[in-house]
């Protein structure tokens, strides 16, 4: 009795001592289960003390807990979650896989595209090893923050271990079919692993068995897997999971699965009970000559409409438009871009952009955010400026304009652009911001009203320049020929009073017309 209790008190021990210790040593000690392979669990005090010592830890807890592996009967291995690439995503849809199961994956390679609540980006992968299996197929929707996605081990030689490996948390509650063979607590009273139980307790299936399972949902005990989705949707509509055909990693039952699964008729039934059976909600192919076509809403979409449809329900929204001489402008611009030797090349939006950020250091009221119960009012102008992509509007964020200068502020408008396109931005990157300008000028319009951008206060539309007769004494003519551009306001009630707005719509002007004074 007294020995057992030895025992115990060194496993838990040993145990203790695994989160101190390197990675090599993590292969012999596993957290979290009773097994310990050390060359002779009997070890001495005096040498546990010598492990504690010296033993330098390589591996952090946070670490060990989140993402590496040392289940008893793997080797060891790295488990990918579901990444929260923005503070408000609680879910994601995953796009294309860009590896496959057996590539080399180092540090900063593009692991899988992962579409947000805000935008479509790559997921670079941060651990290097081989990618060994894949939980979530591309294309699946709706996938919970930390859900895992993905398993890389550190040896090529590993991947096959894995072949019906299912995560703690996850749907399977215990790891199938493992590699490793027996290990003991201690040399004088061997136990069985978990593994040697369920080979002990499962019969070996039949080719007949095996080709069932095959075909059908993916079972182990008879437990179907599936997404936790299909399994709400099952649970709804009454239909059961076992006859459903899972077209997921492994043969996992997809929510996709569920939706489109139409039940098999019997042998007794009738053609017409059969017709009468058929589900009247299922979607009939699209005919030939159909006038529409329907298309799913992406996660971006989605947020767009939300966001832009609580501004407007929720916002006191209210316009001013004013007309702006351009043509000093344009010709600084053309005198800048001349001299710059290609370092830059300035557009009438950077002018925008430098004079909108000076008009809210002008009236800061502008520059502020609606709170409920207060109104936050901003040091900084950081400007959003809309950018369309393929998938949906944007508004990467240029911090500080009013400290910058119209070289740095157009390269790095056109870099954030560029990378908005390339689904490249980081969070931080289109999340936040002060005030917002959209520019429609490009696509000849030369006036328009914007939605509020929330938390925002104020967004400025930008409009098309434009050839415009004015009286003018000092001409022989009587007139002159000037060029133009209208820009309106929309404005948040709330926060900013129709006298404020106008007062920043002059300040502006007034820089836009005497664009030296912004160099100033």
């Amino acid at each position: 009795m007294a020995a057992s209790l030895m025992n115990c008190t060194i496993a838990r021990n040993a145990l203790t001592l695994a989160v101190r210790t390197s990675s090599k040593t993590l292969e012999a000690l596993t957290v979290g289960t009773a097994r310990l392979s050390l060359p002779d669990i009997s070890i001495t005090h005096k040498q546990r003390i010598h492990y504690a010592r010296h033993v330098k830890p390589q591996v952090s807890p946070y670490q060990l807990y989140q993402k590496r592996g040392y289940a008893s009967d793997y080797p060891p291995h790295t488990v990918i979650n579901m990444p929260a690439l923005s503070p408000t995503m609680t879910m994601g849809n995953l796009g294309q896989w860009q590896k496959k199961i057996g590539d080399q994956i180092s540090a900063g390679d593009v692991l899988v595209e992962i579409e947000t609540d805000k935008a479509q980006m790559d997921f670079e992968c941060q651990d290097e090893g081989f990618l060994a299996k894949i939980f979530v197929g591309g294309g699946e929707k709706d996938v919970p923050v930390n859900k895992p996605i993905a398993v890389l081990v550190e040896n090529k030689s590993d991947i096959n271990s894995f072949a019906l490996f299912q995560p703690e948390g996850g749907d399977q509650a215990t790891s199938l079919a493992p590699p490793t063979g027996e290990v003991t607590l201690s040399k004088s009273e061997p136990r069985s692993t978990p593994s040697e139980q369920l080979k002990e307790s499962t019969p070996s299936a039949s080719p007949q068995q095996q080709q069932e399972v095959a075909s059908g949902p993916h079972k182990v005990n008879d437990r179907v897997f599936a997404s936790p989705a299909a399994k709400f949707i099952a649970a709804t509509k009454g239909i059961p999971l076992e006859k459903v055909i899972g077209t997921g990693p492994g043969g996992r039952i997809l929510k996709s699965d569920v939706e489109s699964y139409v039940p098999s008729p019997t042998a007794s039934e009738t053609p017409a009970q059969k017709a009468a059976s058929s589900p009247k909600t299922a979607s009939p192919a699209l005919a030939p000559g159909a006038g529409y076509v329907d298309i799913p809403l992406s996660n971006v979409r989605k947020v767009i409409a939300n966001r832009l449809q609580q501004s407007k329900q929720s916002i006191p929204h209210y316009y001013e438009t004013m007309e702006c001489q351009v043509d000093e402008v344009l010709k600084l611009r053309e005198k800048l871009n001349s001299d710059a030797n290609g370092k830059f090349k300035l557009s009438i939006n950077d002018f925008v952009v430098k004079a909108a950020s000076l008009a809210l250091k002008d009236v800061p009221d502008v520059n502020s955010a609606w709170q409920d119960s207060f109104i936050r009012q901003f040091t900084s102008a950081d400007i959003a400026v809309a950018v369309a992509t393929e998938n949906g509007l944007i508004t990467p964020i240029i911090p500080a304009v009013e400290a910058k200068g119209l070289a740095n502020i157009s390269n790095t408008m056109k870099e954030l652009a560029s990378r908005a396109r390339a689904n490249k931005l980081s969070p931080h990157e289109y999340q936040g911001g002060t005030f917002t300008i959209s520019n429609l000028g490009m696509y000849g319009i030369n006036h328009f009203t914007a939605i509020i951008n929330p938390p925002h206060a104020a967004i400025l539309a930008v409009g098309s320049t434009d050839k415009k007769l004015i009286s003018d004494a000092s001409s022989e003519k009587g007139f002159s020929v000037v060029t133009v551009m209208n820009v309106t306001i929309s404005a948040d009630h709330r926060v900013i009073d129709g006298a404020v707005s106008a007062q920043w719509l002059q300040r502006f002007k007034s820089y836009i017309e005497n664009p030296m004074t912004m160099l100033l």
